[in-house]
């Protein structure tokens, strides 16, 4: 009997402070071993000139959700986390979301349920759509007690947003659950003015979301949503910063000493909005919100995760079929901009395009990546040291990553459940080769090995990363 179930031998292996050649041996689902010459395993792979990656943390996705306008989310776990395996994701966090109305405790079983076909392991953000003193104060203690330690808001979007008073109250019951509490930033009202005007000037096609959804919609609401935390002391991650301005409030957060957080996805360093500038109704393929931005803002995004302002890339996966009734022409390839339902697939495409864009051209490091994909995630999602590195006793979970390896991304790579991607034709320097969860192969290069429901829900328990500081603006502590 061979020490090791496999080891994967003479790779490159980065985390997030290392870079070493050595040999990475895994027994019973963990990393048993890091070093040179490990003995054999009963199985050997060869990575001579690959990289060996821990698998990739994706905190911000969405899979099975329904849209309040009845479009549908094109991935439900199976499909959504074959697409993640195949991109060397190894680990999600998607959003469980509570209806108007309804119980948070009761929207988080139904979701779980869902939840049973995934092939990778996951995790949940409670989407609190209604903060009832029900939810406050009996549900949401609960339910981060057994392990979901991330609250979902909404400043947008009819069905989702809460208004300043429902946040601070979100933020309190948060803090005082120990959650870190996760927002999408946009100001509403001011939305729906600009959209009205646009609409009424005859400016309806799917590029004018940017207009309707310029950057000063997203700056105002980041820093409102700043300074309410400030102002309880409540640990945050702004979501989905997509330019310079919003990532400023951010950085200016940071540097009064406040714990606030970002992350921007993939799609706003390689995307912009000129491509939703496209003929007849293809630029709907391109509609996300926050929407997409000027060239400008994705070189100032790169220089924002430089400066470790913005540390976590995501994908903000949520995709929907494009020639579908269900699905982008919902409404017919006619429909003005606010009937198109946005989103974007992008589970598949975020580690070779970060990568590609990212190291492969210069603009970050090996170690930087690897952070960005993996280990800063997982810590601040509570999820290490299980996930997020390669180190004796955590999860095994690898990707062995080609930098050499030039492909040009096609839907049919993404292994997703819609029907394109915004990303077709794309060449990329580097990509996976194969991903391992707990040791076990789960994407071979071209074809994802694992079956529905081989993930698991991983319950996280209290951590330091997302304890209030203990200071507020005034010698007040209005918590007592």
């Amino acid at each position: 009997m061979s020490d090791f179930d496999l080891v994967i031998r003479g790779g490159t292996t980065v985390t997030a402070s290392d870079i070493s050649v050595c040999d990475v041996g895994v027994k019973d689902g963990l990393i048993a071993a890091i070093g040179a010459g490990l003995p054999r395993g009963d199985t050997d792979i060869d990575a001579k000139g690959l990289l060996v990656l821990p698998g990739g943390v994706d905190t911000h996705v969405h899979l099975d959700q329904p849209f309040s306008s009845g479009a549908e989310i094109a991935d439900d776990f199976a499909s959504g986390t074959a697409s993640a395996a195949a991109g060397g994701t190894t680990t999600i966090v998607c959003h469980a979301p509570q209806t108007r109305g309804g119980s948070l405790a009761e929207a988080v079983a139904a979701y779980g349920a869902k939840a049973k076909q995934a092939r990778i392991d996951h995790g949940f953000h409670l989407l609190i759509n209604d903060p009832t003193p029900e939810v406050l104060e009996r549900e949401l203690p609960a339910l981060v007690a057994a392990g979901h330690r991330s609250v979902k808001v909404f400043m947008t979007y009819e069905s989702n947003r809460l208004a300043d008073a429902q946040i601070l109250q979100v933020l309190a019951a948060a803090r005082h659950a120990g959650a870190l509490v996760c927002v999408h930033a946009e100001h509403h009202e001011l939305i729906g003015w600009l959209t009205q005007a646009l609409l009424a000037a005859g400016l309806s096609a799917p590029k004018h979301l940017a207009w309707a959804k310029p950057m000063v919609v997203e700056r105002e609401a980041t820093h409102r949503i700043l300074a309410l935390a400030e102002a309880l002391d409540t640990p945050i991650q702004v979501f989905h910063v997509s330019g310079a301005q919003s990532g400023e409030e951010v950085a200016r957060a940071q540097a009064r000493g406040q714990k606030a957080w970002a992350e921007t996805c993939t799609q706003y360093l390689v995307l912009g909005e000129s491509d939703m500038d496209r003929l007849g109704f293809e630029g709907a393929k391109f509609m996300i919100s926050p929407a997409l931005r000027p060239p400008s803002d994705r070189e100032a995004l790169w220089q924002l995760i430089r400066d470790g302002v913005i540390d976590i890339v995501s994908s903000d996966h949520s995709p929907l079929r494009f020639d579908d009734p269900r699905g982008k022409k919902q409404h017919g390839e006619t429909a003005p901009f606010n009937k198109i339902p946005n989103g974007v697939p992008g589970l598949a495409a975020r580690l070779p395009i970060l990568y590609s864009e990212g190291v492969a051209k210069g603009r970050i490091d090996l170690r930087t990546f690897v952070s960005l994909v993996a280990t800063n995630p997982a810590r601040r999602f509570g999820l290490a040291p299980r996930k997020g590195s390669i180190a004796i006793g955590a999860d095994a979970d690898i990707v062995v990553f080609d930098p050499t390896k030039r492909m040009r991304l096609t839907n049919a790579l993404q292994h997703h459940g819609s029907d394109y991607t915004p990303y077709e034709g794309l060449e990329v320097l580097g990509y996976p080769t194969a991903t391992y969860q707990r040791g076990q192969l789960i994407f071979d290069g071209t074809n994802v090995l694992a079956q529905p429901g081989a993930g698991q829900l991983i319950a996280r328990s209290a951590y330091a990363e997302i304890a209030p500081t203990g200071r507020f603006p005034t010698p007040f502590n209005p918590f007592g």
